[in-house]
């Protein structure tokens, strides 16, 4: 044992006594705190918000206090198609809508994995694991997809946000509690050996509780509805007798099977140029299983420079916490110099952030720009859904230096791979245990 000695403690202390300059910084970080003392204001100059490829998008949405990130960025990637095809302005996609079907569906998941692991102790880590967090408001691209094509979209008019959905906490609170109540009812009949028909008769009736619970938070999602709107021309539109399943086929219109998710993890366990899914990670029973191909961060970079060359915006996941300013949306290396505040080094790379959990994806937003110089980008636009309040009217510029260090997934077509990069993808995965940093929820 190596017992810190008082003896010990005093030589740091007149180590530092000694040191004027430290001096000098403790008062201004007693006074004013550790992050505001060390931004760096150059940061914001070397990473001006002007770019070569910049895609019209209109205002950026408000995910307000919930943890629908993810969300917001696909259906934002939907909105730009309406907004230049339809002529609209300011329009949104209901985010509640969806919000209440991922809920309604990581319900019946999570019966899914507990059954699964019934047999198991309750030590075991895949229980704990589940238990721990029974749902959550995060989710990965695929999982989207699968809300996607099962319950279609409609517009925010249809379905609006609710106190629940605007600010998630009580109803994540709730709601997880009585999900590990039904997970103890689901395991006490595995215990007791019940039969199939007594289980699925008790987990249908479990899930009436959640569906209750639910709708009453949020409200009820609408099966038909009239879309009625002007355009930026006053003209008035109405169509009649929607379903969100026919809404989305004529409005969106986008194959979801044709992107694919493409991730950046340089860590030794996850060799490039090979598939991975996550155990245990999804929403939707028989739904689109998540799946990524991992590729260097060239590779990666060129197939969103791709895509936003041809004028389509990119989902992407990022740490955005790490080495960012709110107040004006600087996503850089330099933002902060904290190693030169505290006169110690935070340096890791990028692949030992992943390993020693220091880093993964939390976020989720849009990529509609990027400032290409002599060849190579340099910094990219980020449509963020925290309001107009944050950065340029909610829009973040990320440095490219940012991109290569704290970036882990982008959405693309299919057809801007590679033929190798594409049977790379559609090999058979490598399945990576419950709580790998590349099954994190944006």
């Amino acid at each position: 044992m190596s017992e810190i000695s008082k003896e010990q403690t005093r030589k740091y202390q007149e180590a530092f006594t000694k040191n004027l300059k430290q001096q000098a910084i403790q008062r201004s970080v007693v006074k004013n705190g550790i992050k505001a003392s060390a931004e760096n204001v150059s940061a914001a100059v070397e990473n001006t918000p002007v770019f070569s490829v910049d895609l019209a998008t209109g205002k950026v949405s408000n995910q307000k206090q919930s943890g629908r990130c993810w969300m917001f960025a696909a259906l934002n990637t939907f909105r730009h198609k309406l907004l230049n095809s339809y002529h609209l302005k300011d329009f949104e996609l209901s985010q509640n809508y969806t919000f209440f079907w991922d809920k309604y569906e990581k319900a019946n998941y999570f019966y899914e994995n507990i059954l699964a692991t019934a047999s198991q102790e309750m030590t075991s880590r895949e229980v704990a694991f589940l238990l721990q967090t029974p749902q959550q408001d995060g989710g990965q691209w695929d999982m989207i997809v699968s809300l996607f094509q099962k319950y279609g979209v409609v517009p925010k008019s249809v379905m609006p946000e609710s106190s629940s959905s605007s600010n998630s906490r009580d109803l994540n609170h709730f709601l997880n509690k009585l999900l590990r109540k039904h997970a103890m009812i689901l395991r006490n009949l595995v215990e007791q050996q019940a039969d199939g028909s007594t289980i699925e008769a008790k987990r249908a009736e479990l899930l009436q509780e959640v569906y209750q619970l639910l709708v009453i938070s949020l409200g009820t999602p609408p099966e038909q509805f009239d879309f009625e709107y002007r355009d930026e021309e006053k003209t008035y539109h109405l169509d009649q007798q929607l379903t969100p399943q026919s809404f989305y086929d004529k409005y969106i219109g986008v194959d979801l099977d044709q992107y694919v998710s493409i991730i950046n993890a340089p860590t030794a366990d996850k060799p490039y140029n090979q598939s991975y899914t996550v155990s245990m990670l999804g929403n939707v029973v028989g739904g689109k299983p998540v799946k990524y191909l991992n590729l260097d961060i060239e590779s990666f970079k060129q197939l969103a420079i791709r895509q936003l060359s041809d004028g389509e915006s990119v989902w992407f996941g990022c740490d955005v916490g790490q080495s960012s300013t709110r107040d004006s949306g600087i996503m850089a290396l330099n933002a902060f110099e904290i190693d030169q505040l505290v006169d110690v080094s935070f340096e890791m790379t990028k692949a030992e952030r992943l390993d020693y959990g220091e880093s993964l994806m939390t976020h989720a937003m849009v990529l509609t720009g990027v400032d290409i110089v002599d060849g190579q980008s340099t910094k990219w636009k980020v449509e963020n859904s925290w309001g107009e309040k944050v950065g340029d009217k909610g829009f973040f510029v990320m440095s490219d230096a940012w991109m290569d260090q704290y970036t882990y997934q982008i959405v693309v077509r299919k057809d801007y791979l590679s033929s190798e990069q594409l049977a790379a993808f559609e090999a058979e995965p490598v399945e990576l245990r419950p709580w790998d940093p590349m099954g994190a929820l944006a």
